[in-house]
């Protein structure tokens, strides 16, 4: 499994990182950063509930 980002779609809701904080930062901005886009195990789970939380569709989910 592969995370990606949108970042120009990003508000900084932060959803994201509330869900699974192991995958994901935002910075300065309050925008999205991955701090792995391949997470594996627990956070993978964790990572596949943000991508369906994150209100603005800013991140993508791509299965190997």
């Amino acid at each position: 499994m592969r995370i990606t980002t949108h970042a120009e779609r990003c508000v900084g809701s932060g959803q994201c990182v509330l869900t699974e904080p192991a995958v994901f930062s935002q910075d300065d901005d309050g925008v999205v950063t991955l701090l792995t886009d391949r997470p594996e195990g627990p956070a993978a789970e964790g990572a596949r509930k943000a991508v369906f939380v994150c209100p603005t569709r800013s991140l993508s989910l791509m299965e190997d």
